[in-house]
């Protein structure tokens, strides 16, 4: 794979590798520690973390977005279900620095994993996002609407399904579809066998 796609001077995209746990670490633990973005209630360990890049990378892309040489967001994309039938689909994930929101760097990152995705052959993508009719200080529900200014669409509503700081909150489902759904797919290619960037 190639070392990065330039953005512009100052921001690149790469291949996140097991070496970047740390770093991205500390991206996403505010999200665990403060917010119901992530319905996780303790922060993994960076062994941990470094495990998960690692069982990501055997399929699917993981990539980071760096500011002058710091990384600053990371997106990812995992299975949708383990079924085979299921394999054309892909949940996606992204992250940034808490102050690097709003520049529009979520969306070069998520652009940039829609590419290598399709040419992975998937053709769904979904994600799983939490979701609040009563916006308070832990969820604000900015990632649903950053994901429909994406082109993607709400496809699934579940109520009450995650219970984190005292609170009852949604969970829905959102679907991007990349192109068309052929009588015979061609196979999905593994992150492993492509030059993705």
């Amino acid at each position: 794979m190639k070392e990065g796609l330039i953005v512009n001077t100052n921001v690149s995209i790469r291949m996140a590798t097991e070496a970047d746990a740390e770093e991205i670490l500390k991206i996403y633990s505010p999200y665990v520690t403060d917010t119901v973005i992530s319905f996780e209630y303790e922060i993994p360990s960076i062994t941990e973390f470094s495990r998960r890049i690692k069982d990501t990378l055997q399929m699917y892309p993981y990539i980071v977005i760096l500011e002058e040489k710091h990384i600053v967001g990371y997106a990812y994309a995992s299975a949708f279900k383990g079924r085979e039938a299921y394999n054309w689909a892909a949940e996606t994930t992204v992250y940034l620095k808490q102050d690097c929101r709003g520049k529009g760097l979520g969306k070069k990152l998520y652009l940039t994993l829609e590419d290598i995705l399709r040419r992975q052959n998937i053709i769904n993508l979904n994600a799983c996002i939490a979701y609040t009719s009563v916006k308070n200080v832990y969820l604000s529900n900015t990632s649903a609407i950053f994901h429909e200014h994406l082109g993607y669409s709400k496809v699934a509503h579940f109520t009450k399904c995650g219970y984190k700081f005292g609170n009852w909150y949604d969970m829905i489902w959102m679907e991007k579809i990349l192109g068309r759904h052929p009588n015979v797919p061609d196979p999905v290619i593994p992150i492993t066998e492509i030059q993705a960037l």
